[in-house]
């Protein structure tokens, strides 16, 4: 009969310890069952927050490094994942250590997965840097541990002096460093000039 309850779902299971005590008249579990009872339970708890108009600000070192706003925001919480999925539009400001704005990220919706500092954006992905650079894409992935964004799908990079498209990016979140594998697009480079002569 072990091997029977071991095999059973923890719904079941529960439900069946239960019933079990009651029809024995035992008053306690043995402590086999209580601990099988307490992991089934651990297993199916899920905590689940909504917020409409949301603002979330994420600090590092009590200074602001970006502001998150949403129309819609659900927050889960499980024991082996914690995420936040935000409809759009979505609006994230980045700040660098001086308070100023550094870069924009729109979408029309993005999930935050906060034990692992990752956003990943969904759906007319805009993110416009400093000195005029740009990235638009439908998708993004942004993972602020390592300071990376990556996307595998199409993508266009604009500068004041070029525009570059492609599939497959990786780059820094200020598009001042990245790679495309494959690439199509108009750049222009500058020559210096020989001021040798």
């Amino acid at each position: 009969m072990s091997y029977f309850i071991m095999n059973l779902r923890p719904q079941i299971l529960i439900t069946f310890l239960a019933i079990g005590s009651l029809f024995t008249g035992c008053s306690e579990l043995s402590e086999e069952q209580s601990a099988r009872v307490e992991e089934a339970l651990r297993d199916t708890l899920v905590s689940t927050t909504e917020s409409w108009d949301m603002t979330m600000n994420i600090l590092e070192d009590g200074q602001r490094k970006l502001q998150l706003k949403g129309r819609h925001a659900t927050s889960i919480s499980r024991s082996d994942t914690q995420l936040t999925r935000i409809q759009g539009p979505v609006h994230i400001k980045v700040y660098d250590s001086t308070g100023s704005v550094t870069t924009l990220v729109r979408s029309d919706r993005a999930i935050y997965f906060s034990q692992h500092s990752i956003f990943e954006f969904f759906g007319n992905v805009r993110v416009e840097a400093q000195q005029d650079r740009g990235l638009r894409s439908e998708y993004l992935k942004w993972d602020q541990n390592n300071d990376r964004v990556t996307t595998p799908r199409f993508i266009t990079i604009t500068t004041p002096r070029d525009s570059i498209a492609g599939h497959g990016f990786s780059g820094t979140p200020d598009l001042t460093d990245y790679s495309i594998r494959e690439v199509s697009g108009h750049v222009t480079f500058e020559q210096e000039k020989d001021t040798t002569r």
